[in-house]
């Protein structure tokens, strides 16, 4: 199949969005989407915002949420449309129907393994498995490690605990922070 060069790029981030917000140190907003009601996901270089309705009538919209891409665990696209996002951290995912994806899935993937230094999945025993990652703050290039049980995993799990220390011990010693 044969591409044909339009010449046309995506639309720019809706003017208001990027005015709610104001993006600032190095900070470029690079793909977005709209779920047709308001709400509009937004993929900048550091981080990802959830931009909603203002309150009221005819207000400016307002930034709900705003995470950096190495708290971001995972996107999963579904058929009908709805993206839920996952974070490494408690916070309880985000699922956002999606009228206009536009280039946002694969902007959210690229962020995120961009944010990926070295990862690697253990073993922690008969409840399953863990994964310790090295990530990069895209903001500021600072590495930190992070560990994300698996479903059934609990830390206070015989040597959970100790299997995920090495774990993130072995990462860190690989991309030269210890």
């Amino acid at each position: 199949m044969k591409l044909r060069w339009t010449g046309f790029r995506s639309p720019g981030v809706p003017a208001d969005v990027a005015a709610a917000i104001d993006p600032t140190d190095g900070e470029k907003l690079l793909a977005w989407a709209g779920d047709g009601l308001g709400t509009t996901l937004v993929a900048g270089r550091h981080r990802l915002y959830v931009v909603g309705p203002g309150d009221g009538e005819g207000a400016a919209p307002v930034v709900r949420r705003a995470r950096p891409w190495h708290l971001v665990d995972a996107g999963l696209w579904s058929e009908d449309g709805v993206l839920r996002i996952t974070w490494v951290d408690d916070e309880s995912p985000l699922r956002q129907a999606l009228t206009e994806p536009g280039m946002f899935p694969e902007t959210l993937r690229e962020r995120v393994q961009a944010s990926v230094v070295l990862a690697e999945t253990i073993d922690v025993g008969r409840k399953g498995t863990a994964k310790v990652v090295v990530r990069r703050d895209l903001a500021t290039d600072a590495l930190l490690s992070q560990a994300v049980l698996g479903r059934g995993v609990s830390i206070s799990d015989p040597g959970v605990a100790d299997d995920v220390q090495a774990g993130i011990d072995r990462v860190r010693e690989q991309v030269g922070l210890d």
